[in-house]
């Protein structure tokens, strides 16, 4: 394999390079890597990273060991203390800078999220539009989200009482490597708007990409000090960051986010965790079927399935069950795989040998229990070490992994219903609880299936990206997919601690002017009858 881009459907397996691909080399220079890695804060050792496209090595990387990871709090919470009095409208002007720099500059982020993940640069691309998303809105609503609120006191008039939100001191993010751009710094958005410094530990592999994302941020105006980085092993370094941070914002397995989650209790302090998922699309009786197909397409491969959000899951009615696979698996086997920069390629590769490994054990077992391939099915090595071709499975059973367990990569089993509280019951029959999807013509019925799913969000008429894309409105998960909630008022007020300010007028909240215990006691039931008649909260 070379470092320029070929395509190749999943169909024919004859890989075409295009012209004009350009290679790894020409992208992450020493010199990128060098400038980049300044920020890393590192005592010694070092590690590497590989492009998923070739296997080749694409980075030498600094390793942070847990000494370092204090040294980072320590400088993080020294630079907050200014960040933190600045005005809210100034820390949000300077996402809005971003935003712009982002757009003006995608080019570069998105040659590197493609060399650090292995993905199509389309699906690349989602990141630039989320992270875009998320600069703006929380550049524009940051100050009425944290603006100080009036309450009714105890006393109308006479209690004066307003909330404040406080920042929570210095976040410790640990981000994954499957979208490392929107991941980082997208969730480090509200954290910063809100006052707060981070220490980040992003995934080694993706690493650059969070890097050249803070280069861009302190480009925008965000002072260095406020965003520290550390690398190294998740088991190494990631208790290291759960021990000092004031917060921690964690998205990944579920696995690891129990023992997140065990780690921020122990010492009494918030987490937020978007974990996994075994997500469900539901095509019911009335949907359009070539849409649904081509959702389906979009919902199952995007970046080669490998984000929490992707669909594992496929319930089709049975009236519609045979047309809708034969249109989805015609898309499905039509898809072009690609290695390399530019668009064209309709899905890229999986992203380490762990993720193959488990995507064939998953394939390979239901195969040999009996379920049918319908396309894909196989890995594509002559595309690159670490291609997977889109999968659709039929015949799928309980005994097999793939029913229940995460794949993390493009591969959907498909099962059939016939009413749609059947559909309903097998689509919640997880512990998971993170996206859904139902397809119908009627938009008031798709509503109503929804609203009877258990996951965090659910989208109508698409796949995921309605629901995530709408930054005002909050994503998370139910469940085994986590706690906490990305976007909207929660994604930012989560960075907060709510501040009470109480002021008391005229009397005080106690017996005065001469009452006796047992008068004071009479006036405030008399008071309290006539509260509740006003209709007062």
């Amino acid at each position: 394999m070379t470092d320029t881009q070929d395509t190749g459907t999943v169909a024919d397996g004859n890989p075409v390079a295009p012209a004009g691909a350009r290679a790894a080399a020409d992208v992450v220079t020493p010199e990128l890597v060098a400038r980049l890695t300044r920020a890393v804060v590192s005592s010694g050792g070092r590690t590497a990273s590989h492009a998923p496209f070739t296997g080749r090595k694409l980075a030498d990387l600094p390793e942070s060991s847990p000494e370092d990871v204090a040294e980072a709090f320590a400088r993080a919470r020294e630079a907050r203390r200014a960040w933190a009095e600045t005005p809210v409208r100034s820390r949000a002007a300077v996402l809005l800078r971003f935003h712009d720099l982002v757009l003006a500059r995608q080019s570069e982020i998105l040659d590197l999220v493609q060399l650090e993940t292995g993905k199509a640069r389309l699906h690349a691309h989602e990141e630039v539009q989320a992270v875009a998303v998320a600069a703006r809105h929380y550049g524009r609503w940051a100050p009425a989200y944290l603006r100080p609120k009036a309450h009714l006191g105890v006393l109308p008039t006479l209690t004066r009482v307003t909330e404040l939100r406080v920042p929570r001191g210095v976040v410790g993010q640990i981000a994954p490597w499957n979208y490392p751009f929107e991941l980082s710094v997208g969730d480090a958005l509200p954290a910063f708007a809100a006052g707060n410094a981070v220490v980040m530990k992003p995934d080694t592999q993706t690493a650059l990409t969070a890097l050249w994302a803070r280069e861009l941020l302190i480009e925008a105006g965000l002072p260095e000090g406020v965003w520290q980085v550390v690398l190294g092993e998740g088991p190494v370094v990631g208790p290291a960051v759960v021990d000092h941070a004031d917060f921690v914002s964690f998205t990944g397995s579920t696995r690891t986010g129990r023992e997140v989650a065990r780690g921020a209790a122990g010492r009494l302090v918030g987490c937020s965790l978007e974990l996994g998922g075994k997500n469900a699309m539901l095509v019911l009786r009335d949907a359009d079927v070539e849409k649904a197909a081509a959702g389906a397409v979009r919902g199952c491969f995007s970046s080669a399935g490998q984000l929490c959000v992707s669909i594992e899951r496929l319930y089709v009615h049975s009236s519609v069950a045979n047309i809708f696979l034969e249109r989805f698996a015609a898309r499905t086997k039509a898809l072009r795989l690609g290695t390399g920069l530019g668009y064209g390629a309709d899905m890229g590769s999986l992203v380490s040998e762990r993720q193959l490994e488990n995507v064939t054990r998953h394939v390979d077992e239901a195969v040999a229990k009996g379920a049918t391939v319908l396309a894909g099915g196989r890995p594509r090595p002559d595309v690159g070490p670490l291609f997977y071709e889109p999968t659709i499975l039929d015949g799928v059973e309980p005994p097999m992994a793939v029913c229940a367990e995460e794949t993390f990569g493009p591969v959907v089993s498909v099962y059939r219903f016939d009413d749609e509280d059947e559909a309903v019951r097998l689509a919640n029959d997880t512990p998971y609880g993170l996206n859904a999807s139902v397809w119908t013509a009627d938009g008031r019925r798709g509503r109503a299936v929804a609203a009877r799913l258990r996951a965090g969000t659910v989208n109508v008429n698409e796949a995921y990206a309605a629901a995530y894309g709408s930054a005002r409105a909050p994503m998370g998960g139910m469940g085994d997919s986590g706690l906490g909630r990305r976007h909207g008022a929660e994604g930012i007020l989560k960075y907060t601690e709510a501040q009470t300010i109480a002021q008391q007028r005229l009397v005080p909240m106690g017996p005065a002017f001469g009452l006796d215990d047992e008068a004071y006691a009479r006036l405030m039931t008399g008071g309290l009858r006539a509260l509740k008649a006003l209709r007062l909260r």
